[in-house]
């Protein structure tokens, strides 16, 4: 029997039910709304942090230092707006900005009115530069005890005032080769995900304890979680996801480059079938042989052929321009 006017039917396909699924997925859950998080972190960590914390719905502010007095007009107290003014922006949408000098009164007085309203304090000062300022977390939690603070330090416990910075974190977690500079910022970033991550667990604290607690977070610690696949041998040289299977590479095509990542059984037998390589086991795939015959192929083969290829036979392929 059809349907009433006043029960239609809706006809949901996989791939609109996928999509859907997607959409949602991709916005952040409002896990921290009503939740107030007050930061003092420069540069990239602590910001990036609190864009995240803001994306979660928290109502975040941040206390910066005066620019120095030859600096633009314009200019922050965070380095970050003078040498890159879009990034800046970026971390900083949504964010109530205001000037402090915590080295005077009146700059102490102001975090102090913000912090009696704060739930969460995000610091990335080094402890000694923090205990100048009256700022140690035994003074705060006297003085607040319902709040919390997220401290982004380099090296973890007693190491937290040595000098450092993403690349030195990186290449203490050996994820430096050769000397080119890494493509990005991973320790900085990855660090602000810990943090954010450290943020919640602080307001889960609060709530089940009625009190604040204190959290460090270490960028050197996050470039060694970061390192641990190299750490278990996954991608030293020679190994699966470290140029020893050849299906999980970068080659060179006709006119730029492939990143090629077919590692799953499945994946490299459509590869091998693909390339008119006789693959009779996984073994196959680590033999100098294969990869000598796949990397001749991928020569002859353009971007544009490439991608077609990889939709028609579902590898996982990327091109790059040279």
């Amino acid at each position: 029997m059809p349907p009433t006017p006043a029960q239609p039917t809706t006809r949901k396909t996989a791939s609109s039910t996928a999509s859907t699924a997607t959409s949602v997925a991709a916005q952040p859950i409002q896990s921290l709304k009503g939740v107030r998080v007050l930061s003092l972190a420069l540069n990239l960590p602590g910001p990036a942090a609190l864009m995240r914390c803001r994306e979660m719905g928290a109502l975040c502010v941040k206390l910066e230092p005066p620019p120095p007095g030859d600096a633009p007009a314009g200019a922050s107290g965070d380095p970050m707006k003078l040498y890159n003014p879009t990034a800046y922006a970026a971390l900083h949408a949504g964010v109530r900005c205001a000037v402090a000098d915590l080295k005077t009164g009146r700059g102490q007085k102001l975090l102090h009115r913000e912090l009696a309203k704060t739930d969460v304090l995000l610091t990335s000062f080094r402890p000694a530069a923090l205990t100048k300022l009256g700022l140690t977390w035994k003074a705060l939690h006297k003085q607040h005890p319902h709040l919390s603070q997220v401290a982004i330090v380099g090296s973890p416990g007693e190491r937290a005032d040595e000098p450092g910075h993403d690349l030195t974190y990186l290449a203490q977690n050996d994820l430096i080769t050769g000397v080119d500079l890494p493509a990005t910022l991973y320790a900085d970033m990855g660090g602000s995900l810990m943090a954010s991550g450290a943020v919640l667990q602080a307001v889960m604290h609060q709530r089940a304890k009625g009190k604040g607690v204190f959290l460090e977070v270490a960028l050197s610690s996050a470039a060694g979680y970061l390192a641990l696949p190299r750490a278990w041998g996954l991608t030293q040289p020679g190994a699966a996801v470290g140029g020893g299977h050849a299906g999980y590479r970068v080659y060179r095509c006709k006119d730029g480059r492939v990143a090629l990542a077919a590692l799953e059984p499945h994946f490299a037998a459509s590869l091998c079938a693909a390339a008119g390589v006789a693959a009779s086991s996984m073994k196959t795939m680590f033999a100098p042989a294969t990869h000598a015959a796949i990397e001749a192929w991928l020569l002859g083969k353009t971007r544009k052929e490439l991608e077609k290829l990889a939709q028609d036979q579902d590898i996982p392929l990327h091109t790059l321009s040279n």
